[in-house]
């Protein structure tokens, strides 16, 4: 059975989706040829795949795919019709009772307990349906193929736990994945992309190439740059902050906690509270809180309400900023105002939603906030797409598609003056225009205070990564009764434009490690440059060298270890180093230097000099 959809949901789903629900289907009624006590939960598609939860003995393990594609083959062949029957309320019960939901023949010793609760959640009155394929039938909404025939193409992909409906105190299931496609060559795609992405998966190349850690001690979730990653991070920031210096933004610094009032005017309390971390009470409330032998719901419900101070670890910079704008008079004279941070926030995800660097509790935004007259919208906005582009083509990723998130009217987290939000709205269309690309609107998008444009990036493996944002903000401003003096000598309300053009570094340096497969353009590259002597009479010369290249502001290093120097170039090719400086007899004599790339073959023999000059060039220049 697919989790719930809507009438106009299923109605709407894809033929590859009703493909991939099929072949869970398949896959369930050959997982119970095998093991017939399997009892099924729901097996919905997904947008990689499809997956069944359920219960048996035995644990299934990737040993035991192949038997199951076997048997999956032979469904196939068969060409079962997927029938599909209306059922009373009554029957469905009888059903399941019985063992036959869920299942390829009855068993009264097995009743399906899933189906039992699964018809007890379906609303009175809603129509409860099954489909039947061959001897399987099981308690589903569809929609599905005709036959299962058309469910050849197919891999299983991996196994897990899972627990029922999400809850842990159901007990634990058993999860299979699988995927499928229309076409065999299509599958095969999917495959070599898989394995590609294998190769590339940033949390192995991380520990590889010593770029980060993670560590229970510290948390799930929170990163721990080591000292080549903290190298890519400030290559990253001084790249960026180089930009900002010619837009005229200021550089500004916050806590990493602030009060709770302050998000609670802002609207992030309220609106993201469950996504964020617990509030933290003050210590003379916990102190009063203990003398009463109050409970910590007392607490909880305490913070939540107002009735106790508290802080909050941050998880947005924009109230910070803020404040920083209100501390001083202002006059439409000192607008636009560009504050720029690289600032730490904190949300809570689910341990199971967390992925090495691109999923985080803990992440520095390039964030900026810019507080502008209504007049000067258009410019700022244009800036700020400017400065998204520039990062983007800086690092070759320009296959990239953009998104205009809008508010859904219906839907009551959009707070705010409607008239304004058309306002913002049509600002962001027509700053999209300007970007010389399609875009695409998408309504329910926006944040809860203002449209926003997103930057979809593919990466070399076909991938889409959300990057840069940029948004329109009418309602902080008026939340926080933010002023400016106009031309007329009265007060107004600025606007707050709010954007990221990398958005996390920690997602964005996972992202680029794997669409670089760790092999970083030299001016990112922890190391760009390794000297390596042959053997330790060249020493000397080696270490004047890289103490030369490091003055010329080159991050190098010396291999002075006793390996061959046919080692020392795989040592450093695997370290994905982009260039190698051999230096023997020949080049100590002529004052050269062979050259060697990580991914080209031997440059040659090159006057110190020369080289020099044409790495400070590649590095200044950012060239790809």
């Amino acid at each position: 059975m697919s989790e719930r959809k809507t009438l106009e949901e299923r109605a709407q789903m894809t033929d590859l989706e009703r493909l991939r629900h099929s072949c869970a289907h398949v896959m369930a009624t050959a997982i119970l040829r095998i093991w017939p006590d399997a009892q099924f939960a729901y097996g919905p598609p997904i947008e990689s795949g499809f997956y069944y939860d359920f219960e048996m003995k035995h644990r299934i393990t990737p040993d035991d795919f192949e038997k199951i594609e076997a048997e999956m083959k032979k469904i196939s062949k068969e060409n079962q019709k997927f029938e599909r029957r209306v059922l009373t309320r009554e029957e469905a019960k009888a059903m399941a009772e019985s063992g036959r939901l869920g299942g390829l023949s009855e068993r009264p010793d097995n009743p399906s307990r899933f189906k039992l609760d699964l018809i007890d959640k379906i609303p009175e009155g809603e129509e409860i349906s099954c489909f039947q394929n061959g001897e399987f039938i099981d308690l589903c909404a569809g929609p599905h193929v005709g036959y299962s025939g058309k469910c050849k193409n197919v891999k299983l992909m991996s196994v897990s736990s899972s627990f029922y409906l999400g809850d842990e105190s159901k007990g634990q299931l058993q999860r299979l994945y699988g995927t499928a496609f229309e076409s065999k060559e299509l599958l095969e795609e999917h495959l070599v992309r898989l394995e590609e992405a294998k190769k590339r998966d940033h949390r192995r190349l991380g520990k590889e190439l010593q770029l980060f850690h993670i560590d229970e001690a510290v948390g799930q979730g929170l990163i721990l740059w080591k000292p080549k990653g903290a190298l890519v991070r400030r290559a990253l920031q001084d790249f960026i902050t180089a930009e900002l210096d010619k837009q005229g933004y200021s550089q500004v610094f916050t806590p990493h906690i602030g009060k709770l009032d302050l998000y609670r005017t802002s609207g992030h309390f309220p609106y993201y509270q469950e996504s964020q971390y617990p509030a933290i009470a003050e210590r003379d409330v916990l102190e009063k809180l203990a003398d009463e032998d109050a409970s910590c719901a007392t607490l909880i419900n305490g913070l939540s309400d107002g009735t106790y101070e508290g802080y909050m670890l941050k998880p947005m910079n924009c109230p910070h900023h803020i404040k920083i704008f209100a501390s001083e008079h202002r006059s439409y004279r000192d607008l636009p105002v560009r504050l720029a941070e690289f600032g730490t926030v904190y949300r809570w995800e689910q341990s199971g939603e967390l992925g090495g660097m691109t999923r985080v509790r803990g992440f520095t935004q390039d964030d900026a906030h810019l507080f502008c007259t209504p007049d000067q919208i258009a410019k700022e906005l244009i800036g700020c797409l400017s400065l998204v582009k520039t990062v983007l083509t800086t690092l070759g990723m320009t296959d990239y598609r953009v998104r205009v998130g809008l508010r859904d009217p219906d839907d009551s987290k959009f707070t705010g003056d409607p008239e304004k939000w058309d306002l913002a709205e049509a600002a962001c269309r027509e700053a999209a225009a300007t970007l010389g690309v399609p875009f695409t609107e998408e309504a329910g998008e926006a944040a809860f205070y203002g449209p926003k444009i997103d930057f979809v990036v593919k990466d070399v493996i076909g991938r889409d990564w959300q990057l840069g944002t940029v948004q329109v903000d009418y309602v902080l401003p008026e939340r926080f009764k933010l002023e400016y003096v106009g031309a007329d000598n009265t007060t107004h309300r600025p606007v707050m434009i709010h954007r990221a053009p990398f958005g996390s570094l920690e997602r964005f340096t996972g992202l680029l490690i794997e669409h670089f497969e760790g092999k970083f353009p030299t001016w990112l590259a922890p190391e760009q440059v390794r000297v390596l002597p042959i053997s330790d009479k060249f020493l000397e010369a080696a270490e004047a060298l890289t103490t030369q290249l490091a003055e010329a502001g080159v991050r190098v290093s010396l291999d002075d270890s006793s390996d061959k120097v046919g080692a020392k170039i795989r040592n450093a090719r695997l370290e994905r180093v982009p260039y190698m400086l051999v230096l023997g007899a020949k080049e100590v004599e002529e004052g050269t230097v062979s050259v060697r790339h990580r991914d080209r073959d031997d440059l040659g023999a090159k006057p110190v000099g020369e080289f020099i000059t044409e790495i400070v060039a590649e590095i200044k220049e950012r060239k790809l």
